[in-house]
């Protein structure tokens, strides 16, 4: 089933204080709409839209006794699991039905699970999330993710989780559900890059490429569906967050590229942190650092 079948929503509710907070927001037309260009905006999703309790799964070298680590956690020690640190006893695997990434899998559900409507993950990640406050699981780019929505800016979720993008759509539009969005995104593209299929979509038909990799070839293939849907136009603005400074080094290499190929269009890599982020544009011969700031200041980046 393709995006845009799964965007029905039933039972949406919300706050009376989010209603009456988009009573006086008003809507913002794209920044070169008077010429023409679109604003698209590309984002990673955990620990960049939202912090999900989505466990990662060491295993300790000797026992095979597992450790669960959060995803914040191990993009602090990821490069020294095996070889020094805290986790210098323990190994990664990459089995997606019972390795260290299993949690970010859809699960091949049953006659009967699909019965009494047993959840992905994901989706029960998203529910656990939205039963804290709201400062519990919003992370960086939330607030530009929201301005993106409301303002109906064409989206892509580029994502290193596995999941089918039915279930990426169904976990968000719980967050519509509840109130926190206003509507669901005008979804552009969802790439979950470590999917199967998905990988195969962006050429990585040897199931090789690593997941900045894979990124890297989700813009570009967004870039490209971008044009192709809304029209060539030199006054298109394309941006991207991401938290994690490897998948960071690839997507400029990328943005790069696109200048290259598209150098009338803007081209945007925005590098966010807990509370704070770095914007630069890519320009032909180099790249320009042109906005430091903190989260709530991300709302019309591009």
């Amino acid at each position: 089933m393709g995006i845009r079948k799964a965007l029905g929503l039933k039972g949406q509710k919300k706050s009376k204080s989010q209603l009456e907070l988009e009573l006086f927001r008003p809507k913002e037309q794209d920044r070169n709409f008077h010429l023409g260009g679109r604003s698209f905006y590309f984002f990673d999703f955990d620990d960049n839209v939202a912090y999900l309790s989505t466990p990662i799964v060491l295993f300790h070298k000797e026992t095979e006794k597992e450790v669960f680590v959060s995803s914040g956690e191990f993009a602090k020690e990821n490069k020294k699991i095996g070889s020094e640190g805290v986790y210098k006893d323990y190994y990664m695997n990459f089995n997606d039905d019972h390795g260290s990434f299993r949690y970010f899998r859809d699960k091949d559900f049953g006659l009967l699970d699909k019965i009494v409507r047993k959840k992905q993950t994901f989706v029960q990640d998203i529910e656990k999330a939205l039963s804290n406050p709201d400062y519990h699981w919003k992370a960086p780019s939330w607030e530009c993710f929201y301005h993106a929505t409301y303002n109906q800016r064409p989206m892509s979720v580029i994502t290193a989780r596995g999941h089918n993008a039915e279930t990426m759509v169904e976990g968000i539009k719980l967050m519509v559900r509840d109130g926190h969005l206003p509507m669901m995104p005008n979804f552009l593209s969802i790439y979950p890059v470590s999917n199967p299929d998905t990988r195969i979509e962006l050429g990585d038909r040897d199931l090789k490429s690593n997941v900045a990799e894979l990124k890297r070839a989700a813009i570009r293939e967004s870039v490209e569906k971008a044009i192709q849907e809304y029209g060539y136009n030199p006054h298109h603005r394309f941006g991207m967050s991401d938290d994690d400074e490897k998948n960071i080094e690839l997507i400029t290499e990328e943005m790069k590229y696109l200048k290259r190929k598209y150098p009338e269009m803007s081209f945007f890599v925005i590098q966010t942190f807990e509370h704070s982020y770095i914007k630069r544009e890519i320009l032909q011969q180099r790249t320009r650092r042109v906005k430091v700031g903190d989260e709530t200041e991300q709302l019309n980046l591009f």
